[in-house]
C-alpha cells in the first residue's frame, strides 16, 4: 500500500483528536475510494454519452445538490 501524507488546519486536527475512537486514515482511505469511484461511473457516462464530460458533472453536481436540499442538508 502507498503512503500518502497530508496538510490539515490545526483546528480541525484538534477536532479529530477528539474522537479518537475513529481511525481518520480509513475514513479517508474510503473517502478517496468513493470519489474514484464516482469519477469511473461519470467516466463510463460520458463514453457512451453524446453528453460531453462536463455536461455529466455538472448534471451530478445538480442532482446532488437537489438530493442535499431534500435531505435538509444544504
Amino acid at each position: 500500500m502507498v503512503n500518502v501524507t497530508l496538510a490539515i488546519p490545526e483546528e480541525l486536527h484538534a477536532k479529530m483528536r477528539k474522537h479518537s475512537e475513529i481511525r481518520w486514515s480509513e475514513v479517508i482511505r474510503k473517502t478517496i475510494s468513493e470519489k474514484v469511484d464516482h469519477l469511473d461511473m461519470l467516466d463510463r457516462l460520458s463514453a457512451k454519452s453524446k453528453l460531453t464530460k462536463r455536461d455529466v458533472e455538472l448534471l451530478a453536481k445538480n442532482i446532488d445538490g437537489e438530493v442535499a436540499k431534500k435531505l435538509g442538508l444544504k
